[in-house]
């Protein structure tokens, strides 16, 4: 065979450096839009972005020819790099370290993106913390509530 076929769908979470709450809203678009032009340059589909003030969702299809941790690492990299660039805050911006990344199944992509799309909601009703746990729960991964969210000393 040729040419590879692939179909891999990555449901990224990345929080804000101590979920500090700076994405605003009147900035999301832009920076989402950011986000996507760099997924697309690393040859990743872009489902879609969402999120609210301190942590955002990514759903894209994977290139295969890139791993998980280089798509997360390139977006919080050249991300904050961005937001900083644009002076849209007195201190430096930065990412929480780590992220989650869970797959989808083709069946579920449209389930995910309205989960994603409707974030501002689903936060009316339940916090970022019992989100992302919920979320590491569903998938089968075991963490360490210790480990997960730095907070600053």
């Amino acid at each position: 065979m040729a040419d590879p076929y692939t179909q891999i769908y990555i449901h990224y979470v990345m929080a804000t450096y101590a979920r500090a709450p700076l994405l605003f809203e009147e900035k999301q678009d832009r920076f989402y839009d950011y986000i996507a032009g760099i997924i697309r340059g690393l040859g990743c589909f872009v489902h879609c972005i969402g999120g609210v003030e301190d942590h955002i969702h990514i759903l894209i299809g994977l290139n295969p020819a890139k791993s998980i941790s280089e798509v997360a690492q390139k977006v919080k990299a050249n991300s904050s790099r961005f937001i900083n660039q644009q002076n849209w805050f007195p201190e430096k911006f930065s990412w929480q370290e780590g992220y989650a990344a869970f797959s989808v199944s083709t069946s579920m992509r449209e389930q995910v993106r309205t989960y994603i799309k409707n974030q501002k909601e689903h936060h009316k009703k339940i916090s970022f913390t019992d989100e992302y746990f919920s979320l590491l729960e569903k998938h089968g991964i075991e963490y360490n509530k210790k480990h997960i969210f730095h907070q600053p000393e």
